[in-house]
């Protein structure tokens, strides 16, 4: 595989904090040189902390964060498929991607799936999720009907997109008529699918310019070595290079170790990850994104380089 040089991101998640805290970081960082992206999630509801917090929704943030910024890549680490319509986020993906000027990622991911019939999530963020889109009237898929969405969906986002002509598309789960998503972006727009499981690696291996795990402590390292190795092997069975596709990992900063969390940013590059989000944790100290820059970033540029 052709080596690809680490680039280096802020997720801010949008929970259990005000507007005002995202903006100040993400302001912050976009006078950074080493930040090159910032990241927000989808979830409606908080999935941790207190179950009363309140959580800001993802792609309303990220288009006024759009527009306070003027460097940052951004995106959603990642969309729900379960929340929008392909279609009706094709269309948000086109306005965003016009405040911002062209620095619009898509992220996308199945979103929460419901339990198997007879079992339920362990207590945790996926049951709390669950719950969640349950008291919003929200009907999660099954886990197959998740996948097969989320394949459809990532044909559609790419047509609408990328046609100059009304699109027809007949699908298993979505239907469109000669259907269009104007201003059609004047680049062509970056697909981010996140996931680990075999499915989503198929359809990463497929539509996607950037595959996004989640690294420790969510994932270890064998784990995402071998998914790494799974997802080589999906694109070699559709004749893709590996090389085209750009392995991204997520993780969570230490204030209270940076040493930590420098290790595990060296240790992910070592299996081949070059995409690194920084989960900054709530609250966010002041200067967070200079922090970040000196103790994490530029220490591990230098002994990476």
């Amino acid at each position: 595989m052709t080596a690809q040089r680490l680039s280096f991101g802020i997720k801010t998640t949008p929970a259990h904090v005000g507007y005002a805290d995202l903006l100040r970081v993400w302001r912050e960082a976009d006078e950074i040189e080493h930040i090159e992206h910032a990241w927000l999630w989808d979830h409606l509801f908080p999935v941790f902390g207190p179950p009363g917090g309140p959580a800001l929704e993802g792609w309303t943030t990220l288009a006024a964060l759009a527009a306070g910024t003027e460097r940052l890549g951004l995106g959603l680490l990642v969309s729900s498929n379960r929340l929008r319509p392909p279609a009706l986020l094709a269309k948000i993906a086109t306005t965003v991607e016009e405040i911002s000027a062209g620095r619009l990622t898509v992220g996308l991911g199945m979103g929460t799936t419901r339990p198997r019939a007879g079992t339920e999530p362990a207590p945790g963020p996926a049951a709390r999720a669950v719950a969640g889109y349950r008291a919003l009237g929200i009907a999660p898929p099954a886990p197959g009907e998740g996948l097969t969405r989320l394949a459809e969906s990532c044909q559609l986002l790419r047509a609408l997109w990328d046609s100059p002509d009304p699109v027809d598309f007949d699908g298993h789960h979505y239907r469109l008529r000669r259907a269009q998503a104007l201003p059609r972006p004047a680049r062509r727009l970056p697909l981010l699918v996140g996931g680990a499981g075999d499915g989503t690696l198929r359809v990463a291996a497929e539509h996607a310019d950037i595959w996004n795990i989640q690294g420790p402590p969510h994932h270890d390292l064998p784990t995402i070595r071998a998914r790494i190795d799974t997802l080589n092997a999906h694109c070699a069975a559709l004749g893709r290079d590996p090389a085209s596709l750009v392995r991204s990992a997520q993780t969570h900063v230490s204030y209270d170790d940076p040493a930590a969390t420098r290790a595990t940013v060296h240790a992910l590059a070592a299996t081949g990850i070059t995409h690194i989000v920084l989960s900054l944790r709530m609250p966010f100290p002041p200067n967070a994104a200079t922090w970040l820059d000196r103790q994490i970033i530029k220490p591990v540029l230098e002994t990476e380089s």
